[in-house]
């Protein structure tokens, strides 16, 4: 699924993200950011490219969001939770303790599988500022060491016009809950 591929689907993914980008400039502030100097990188670092057709065929949408230190970041912009990217656990201790009922994966394997960072609080609290994300869905974000120890980990959602961060075991998941990726090029 995640192979390489042709050119004339390559310009067609590049075109879909150009729109994007179209929507985003205002919205997140892009005015300086010439959209050709992207795509210039873009095809330069192809391994980056594919990292966000992989963003893209797991359901996030991936947007150019942020151009930072000399860096284009891109996050999952997708209305809610990525749909192949749920009914995960968050990380593989987790999964190991699931005995009945297994989980599709988890995570923090499948965001380094996919080339990416999971979103921080600070990332999700950010991205939410500028549009709503996950209204009947939530996203499990990086969780702190110190959660993580105690069993635990973080999500986050956007309920009733807030952003809420909540906690819930690391082993659980649902069908409702994904994670959203973020790639600096």
């Amino acid at each position: 699924m995640f192979g390489l591929v042709s050119g004339a689907v390559e310009e067609k993914f590049v075109d879909v993200l150009r729109q994007r980008f179209e929507w985003a400039r205002v919205r997140f502030q892009l005015g300086d950011v010439v959209w050709e100097r992207v795509v210039d990188v873009l095809f330069r670092e192809r391994e980056k490219l594919m990292v966000l057709r992989r963003m893209e065929e797991t359901g996030g949408e991936p947007c150019l969001v942020a151009y930072v230190d000399d860096e284009y970041v891109f996050m999952d912009c997708s209305a809610e939770s990525p749909k192949g990217r749920r009914s995960l656990c968050y990380d593989s201790d987790a999964e190991k303790l699931r005995k009945d009922v297994k989980p599709r994966g988890n995570v923090l394997d499948t965001a380094k599988s996919m080339g990416v960072e999971v979103l921080t609080e600070e990332q999700y609290r950010w991205l939410q500022s500028f549009a709503d994300f996950d209204l009947r869905t939530s996203s499990w974000l990086k969780t702190p060491e110190k959660i993580r120890k105690l069993g635990g980990a973080i999500y986050g959602e956007k309920r009733y016009g807030t952003v809420f961060i909540g906690a819930n075991s690391a082993q659980s998941f649902y069908s409702s809950r994904g994670f959203r990726g973020v790639l600096k090029i």
